[in-house]
């Protein structure tokens, strides 16, 4: 599939994989400043933003578009950056051809995803609505986030409810939410009952890796990313207190800062 891709800046790629739900531009908190030295490339995955797929699919075929991407750009080796469902995406992508891949950033995710998250109440769903609705129309809204952005499903999105992270909520979140398709919704929840896991094939992986984990993340817990982080063998954790799922825009500049120590160590693209 030809995906809709946002190419910016100059330097060596780094392919920029969003989460469910998302789309590439739910990852401007990265490209926006990784683009000032390094050429970033962000699509929208299948069934997500752009990339509009009304045909059932599976997983495995984002790799294959993603390596068909990569191929028309005549990309031979890049960087991957992968934020939850994005991580699980790059790890399949360094799985089935590591030698393209000089180094992974995995943000909220696992090769074994485990959630602690509670069954939905009908006040969670009414309270979300009810309140991504006014945030999309008034975001940052103080009133709206004590009223009903605190009550709702988002309180196991973010810890830190401030107007920061509920401004990408609605630039991006929910323009995201509403242009993920049916046929995406489903080969995530079918690759979830089969029971996805991948941790006994991550000994395979030989490139430096960077974990990047939330303290109160209830959709892919920070156990499941560290035991991940444990599995791969050459790959630094870091667990952030006091946030949630989407902590890149709770405490998105400690997280950049944290993304730019590490590239700045092996200085990829200059060896």
């Amino acid at each position: 599939m030809d995906l809709n891709t946002k190419i910016k800046g100059q330097g060596f790629p780094i392919l920029c994989l969003h989460g469910h739900p998302g789309s590439a531009a739910s990852m401007s908190v990265f490209t926006n400043y990784l683009s000032q030295k390094y050429q970033t490339i962000a699509p929208d995955l299948r069934g997500y933003g752009k990339s509009q797929c009304q045909q059932n699919f599976e997983m495995r075929e984002h790799i294959n578009d993603l390596t068909t991407l990569l191929d028309k750009h005549q990309i031979d080796r890049c960087l991957l950056l992968g934020w939850s469902l994005g991580g699980i995406i790059a790890m399949e992508l360094a799985l089935a051809d590591s030698k393209r891949f000089s180094g992974m950033v995995l943000i909220a995710t696992a090769a074994h995803p485990l959630s602690s998250h509670p069954r939905p109440t009908r006040q969670d769903l009414l309270f979300t609505g009810i309140g991504g609705i006014i945030n999309y129309l008034k975001p940052g809204w103080q009133w709206n986030i004590n009223t009903f952005g605190k009550r709702s499903l988002f309180r196991y999105l973010v810890s830190h409810h401030s107007p920061e992270s509920y401004h990408y909520l609605a630039k991006e979140g929910t323009p995201a939410y509403w242009q993920t398709s049916k046929a995406a919704n489903t080969a995530l929840s079918t690759a979830i009952r089969q029971g996805y896991n991948r941790l006994d094939d991550l000994h395979r992986i030989n490139i430096p890796c960077l974990m990047l984990s939330a303290e109160c993340d209830r959709h892919i817990t920070a156990y499941s990313s560290q035991k991940t982080a444990q599995h791969l063998k050459n790959c630094q954790y870091k667990n952030y207190p006091q946030v949630a799922h989407l902590f890149p825009w709770e405490i998105p500049d400690l997280v950049l800062a944290d993304i730019q120590k590490w590239l700045d160590q092996f200085r990829f693209g200059k060896e």
